[in-house]
């Protein structure tokens, strides 16, 4: 991956492509900043389908590389490898969804247990166990696990999908929103960034073992599933319950804003 010191490297050439827009500039930003593509699909490429192909994932990620550095401004002082990654992995995101990758059997099974998740935890106040989501969607524990895993390879566009159906509002969109400066919008942060925490606290310990680990530590599930003595297919279901859990603590709190 580039470091800081090959970014300061690279000014000169950021120079020669925004201000003169020399295209072999933009060229030699591409071929310095393609690991980046490398580093993303890789991780985004745990737990899908074997019918998507890796070289499909870098494709959609390079142009997202491209589209970031035509509208990264270098005099902001911001990390580009930070902005592009974001670029690249929505780029890639929005080409699986355009393939229709994951079958629509899938996603609603994804959405039952979702919002399993959302109305037992709004009920007990606390993180429901397997034995009581077996219980509400009338299924043997083992079936359970077994729709946990189905359902795994959903987790990787968690973040970006729509709130609901018909919204096109994505959960990543209340994370981030650079251009929310009244004051209500800074509530919905805050209310926002309290209702992750207390979800995140709400995980099993293993879950969110799991979560800083991928997330925070950038480590890959089999990385994971070395460093907790369990098996891959076991760290990605802890991957999925978190995942589910959270999309289901975003989704109340999205319901709690339309009714306010």
């Amino acid at each position: 991956m580039i470091t800081q010191k090959s970014h300061l490297a690279n000014i000169e050439i950021w120079k020669q492509w925004r201000e003169q827009k020399i295209p072999a500039a933009k060229q030699t930003l591409i071929e310095s900043y393609l690991p980046l593509v490398d580093y993303v699909s890789s991780r985004l490429s745990i737990g899908l389908p074997k019918n998507v192909a890796k070289e499909d994932l870098a494709s959609f990620g390079v142009m997202g590389l491209i589209d970031a550095i035509e509208k990264f401004d270098y005099e902001r002082g911001l990390q580009f490898e930070t902005y592009a990654s974001w670029r690249i992995r929505g780029a890639i995101i929005d080409g699986l969804r355009q393939g229709d990758w994951v079958p629509r059997s899938i996603r609603e099974k994804a959405k039952k247990v979702e919002d399993a998740y959302q109305k037992l935890e709004q009920k007990y106040m606390r993180s429901v166990t397997d034995s009581e989501m077996s219980e509400y969607l009338n299924v043997s524990e083992s079936e359970f696990q077994q729709m946990v895993q189905d359902i795994a390879v959903t987790a990787v566009c968690s973040i970006d999908d729509p709130i609901r159906e018909e919204d096109s509002e994505t959960r990543l969109s209340l994370l981030v929103d650079e251009k929310a400066k009244n004051p209500e919008s800074k509530v919905n942060e805050l209310h926002l960034k309290e209702t992750l925490a207390k979800a995140i606290e709400k995980l099993t310990e293993k879950e969110r073992i799991v979560v800083s680990l991928f997330y925070f530590e950038e480590l890959s599930l089999s990385e994971i599933a070395e460093v907790m003595s369990l098996s891959p297919s076991r760290i990605s279901q802890l991957h999925s319950k978190a995942i589910l859990r959270l999309r289901g603590a975003l989704g109340r709190h999205k319901d709690q804003l339309f009714q306010d």
